[in-house]
């Protein structure tokens, strides 16, 4: 006669397997949102490459301008030294952004560079309006405009990942995931007030 096993033992395997199950669903939750940030973080980066990109492109240009403005011998002691001290700026935040340990450390180096590159145009234009007539001047500012475009663009797409990237972070139960393996929030690159404000030179 084969002997039935008491209820409570019955219920107490179920219990068992109810907490296993749940378990398992806890961890495989935690694994699915880790890697889900994982990944999104991988995106962030990413595009943060994308800006320093068009940033670089942008800083290419810099010594076409400065040979369009050549001829003007009079003025060009005091543009070369605006000119100097822009690009100094821009390689030490550039070092600054090769040296950064976080991602919101590089959005602020990546302003920085942004900031100097600004000036050190509208320096030039300021003080050359004359050649606004020059076609290999000309040429030249559009070639400038679209590497604005480009840096606009970029930054707008990186916008778009720290958003999804810093909503998996604040959001629950992604929260105590982030809280659990380090994940931080990561600046988003705004718009600085005085960057499109060319500085006063005087000659």
């Amino acid at each position: 006669m084969i002997e039935n096993k008491p209820f409570y033992k019955k219920g107490w395997f179920i219990s068992l397997a109810v907490v296993v199950v749940l378990l398992f669903a806890l961890i495989g939750g935690f694994i699915k949102s880790a890697n889900s940030m994982a990944t999104s973080e991988q995106g962030v980066e990413e595009q943060l490459g994308q800006v320093q990109t068009v940033l670089q492109r942008r800083a290419d240009l810099i010594p076409n301008l400065v040979n369009a403005v050549k001829g003007q011998q009079k003025q060009e002691k005091s543009v070369y030294s605006d000119i100097t001290k822009a690009r100094t700026q821009y390689y030490n935040a550039k070092n600054q952004y090769n040296n950064a340990s976080s991602t919101s450390d590089k959005v602020n180096a990546l302003n920085t560079q942004e900031r100097s590159l600004n000036i050190l145009v509208g320096s030039i234009k300021e003080a050359y309006p004359n050649l606004a007539s020059n076609s290999n001047m000309q040429t030249l500012m559009v070639q400038l405009e679209g590497s604005e475009n480009r840096i606009s663009v970029e930054r707008n797409r990186y916008n778009q990942a720290a958003r999804a990237y810093n909503d998996k972070i604040v959001k629950f139960p992604g929260s105590m995931v982030a809280g659990m393996t380090g994940h931080k929030k990561v600046n988003y690159f705004t718009a600085d007030s005085n960057a499109q404000n060319a500085p006063s030179v005087n000659f």
